[in-house]
């Protein structure tokens, strides 16, 4: 099996992490990833908003469980780094190549032996008062709506490989 597969194969999301921070130098292999990853006419629109530090990622929690309604939302499972993808409002291909380049950056993430859970409740609350006020203080751009995040760290549990796939796939 190839090295790219078998990352591809062996990636689980974590959602339970350790304090420790990651390294700049890992930091910096992670979002060169996602950077190089594909985009629809190779516009390569997006942000990457690398968030860190506990009291930033309490303040955006806090915003989230306020715009979606839920009380203590702690969905970030404790990661140290969060990387918020974003792109220009007006870009109807945005969540595509944000995905992309989050899927890049999830397998990176684990070829370098740091665990990943995708965050997805910025997907239609970037506009929600509290959650843009605390976008701003981040510096995500006004016109900008957030896809999708990276939760990042070191698994504080052991992830098993047993997962089954439950896909399909059709030849025509």
């Amino acid at each position: 099996m190839s090295e790219v597969l078998n990352n591809i194969k062996t990636r689980r999301s974590v959602r339970n992490f350790k304090e420790e921070q990651l390294t700049g130098e890992q930091l910096d292999h992670i979002i060169t990833a996602g950077l190089y990853a594909p985009s629809s006419c190779n516009n390569q629109y997006w942000q990457f908003t690398v968030v860190q530090g506990v009291e930033k990622l309490e303040l955006l929690q806090s915003a989230i469980s306020k715009a979606i309604g839920v009380t203590n939302y702690h969905r970030f499972y404790n990661a140290p780094t969060l990387i918020i993808v974003s792109t220009p409002r007006e870009y109807e291909l945005g969540a595509f190549d944000s995905s992309v380049a989050l899927e890049n950056i999830f397998l990176e993430a684990h070829e370098l032996g740091i665990g990943s859970v995708w965050i997805n409740q910025l997907i239609g609350n970037s506009d929600h008062p509290e959650v843009r006020k605390v976008l701003q203080l981040l510096k995500v751009p006004d016109n900008h709506v957030a896809w999708g995040s990276a939760a990042l760290g070191f698994a504080s549990v052991v992830v098993t490989n047993d997962r089954e796939n439950k896909g399909v796939v059709v030849y025509a």
